[in-house]
């Protein structure tokens, strides 16, 4: 699996303002909100070992302030450990992050052929747009 780095925490989260950004961070927010396994590691007897964290206080804070990396850097270090600890968190880490990658592609927009008389959108994910063009609108004249 491709490192899941704060920079990309950090963009995701800056991302949720497009359709893919948010089914991404839904994802991810509903895998950190699942039961913490700890695998088979055996629970701290003492209190001199901290308890490794869930990851949903880093994940509250990064989406908070997507731009403080400090913030992003701190998701990233509890999702790393917590799939250290726990085997389904991983795996199901692993799925999540490939289908985020893919889903936040760069987008390369091209318009030819010609001069365009109509809407010309170039983007990523949009939905629920409306164009009102007048019927039978005619190309104008050219000199």
């Amino acid at each position: 699996m491709d490192p899941i780095t704060a920079a990309a925490l950090a963009a995701l989260a800056g991302s949720v303002g497009s359709e893919a950004g948010r089914q991404a961070w839904a994802g991810l927010t509903a895998l950190v909100r699942r039961p913490f396994r700890h695998g088979t590691v055996p629970e701290p007897t003492t209190n001199v070992l901290p308890r490794a964290r869930s990851g949903e206080l880093e994940l509250a804070a990064l989406q908070e302030d997507s731009t403080d990396l400090n913030r992003a850097q701190a998701l990233a270090t509890a999702l790393h450990v917590r799939a250290a600890l726990d085997e389904d968190f991983r795996l199901r880490l692993e799925e999540w992050w490939q289908r985020a990658q893919v889903a936040g592609g760069e987008v390369h927009n091209s318009v030819s052929g010609g001069t365009q008389y109509g809407p010309v959108i170039q983007g990523r994910d949009f939905s629920n747009l409306t164009f009102h063009m007048a019927r039978g609108a005619e190309e104008p004249d050219r000199e």
